[in-house]
């Protein structure tokens, strides 16, 4: 599906999802430049039209420029496209912020709070933009394995921005014949969905890791899902938002498919391992492991109770031994389903 409206694009980010999100523009017939930060990243994708450290085996379109300026991924594009975890956004953002032309739709791919503020990623866009490009800030979020949209596997994401032109700009840029792209109004929603699922796949690998079944796999993600809908809904998030792409199908997603770092952090804590030397072979980021920081603030500043997050926290945090946070919650006073 070759979109008649040609942008330019600038991809700040080159790891898996980055690399993922800017080929599916190449291909598209989009200009787009992807900002590289590792050198021997940026010469695979430069001589061999291959991203091996993040996408091994996944041939990169030609027409993808890579460059290891961030100048050149800022200046003059129309759209810019934010593929950085999260806790690095605020660095990368405050050293180069002056660079985004007045007019530019920045679109954040990140899934994750920022662990020190507890912001989401459009609060710390917020800082830095102007009004004008404020208005204009677009989340994509949804259940979207990078290595599978590079590969052109059929995929639904949503993009949600408060001005309703935006969505349908990002939706007609992004949405390809394997790529379909839904609208949202609801930034707040969108983004808390995408941050929070990630420390319940945490839980959910633990599960898995620990050799636990399928009961107990399902009574996590709908307990998981029924409480990070609690606390976005007490921040002002849509109901509907956790029941759709971001929420329900990204939580399912991150949960049991075994591509996600999030799941494999928590099953190899499952499987006894320590989490230093977790994180230390991981290649890539689990934002769960910084979000689940923030996340346990939040609900204790909002008055909302979050058990699984909880005991995410005392895993990952305060060295909890998994098998000691199944049997807490399982032994937690019996309550309403619709209770905490």
């Amino acid at each position: 599906m070759r979109n008649p409206e040609r942008v330019s694009v600038g991809v700040v980010g080159g790891g898996s999802w980055g690399t993922a999100l800017a080929a599916l523009l190449a291909r598209k017939g989009h200009r787009v430049t992807l900002w590289v930060r590792e050198e021997d990243v940026l010469r695979g994708i430069r001589q061999e039209r291959e991203n091996r450290s993040y996408l091994p085996g996944v041939p990169l379109p030609d027409e993808l420029e890579a460059t290891g300026e961030l100048e050149a991924a800022l200046l003059g594009h129309e759209i810019v496209l934010w593929a950085v975890p999260a806790q690095f956004v605020r660095e990368l953002l405050a050293r180069t912020y002056a660079l985004l032309g007045p007019d530019v739709q920045v679109v954040s791919a990140a899934k994750g709070i920022e662990a020190d503020t507890g912001l989401r990623m459009d609060e710390v866009f917020a800082e830095y933009l102007t009004p004008r490009q404020r208005e204009r800030f677009t989340v994509l979020s949804g259940p979207s394995f990078a290595v599978e949209v590079a590969q052109e596997i059929p995929t639904a994401v949503v993009v949600a921005s408060r001005s309703s032109e935006m969505a349908l700009r990002a939706q007609r840029v992004f949405q390809t014949q394997n790529f379909r792209v839904y609208t949202n109004t609801d930034v707040v929603g969108v983004e808390l969905a995408g941050a929070l699922k990630n420390v319940i796949a945490i839980a959910a690998g633990a599960v898995t890791g620990l050799g636990l079944g399928h009961n107990t796999l399902a009574a996590l993600i709908t307990r998981g899902l029924a409480e990070i809908s609690r606390l976005g809904m007490a921040l002002g998030a849509s109901p509907a938002t956790f029941a759709g792409l971001a929420g329900l199908g990204d939580l399912v997603l991150t949960c049991t498919g075994p591509l996600s770092r999030n799941r494999t952090v928590g099953y190899r804590l499952g499987q006894g391992e320590p989490l230093d030397r977790i994180l230390a072979e991981l290649r890539g980021v689990a934002e769960g492991v910084h979000t689940v920081r923030a996340v346990v603030e939040l609900a204790r500043r909002a008055g909302v109770q979050m058990p699984i997050s909880e005991e995410v926290f005392a895993i990952v945090w305060e060295g909890r031994r998994p098998q000691d946070a199944i049997r807490s919650l399982m032994t937690r006073e019996p309550k309403a389903e619709t209770g905490a």
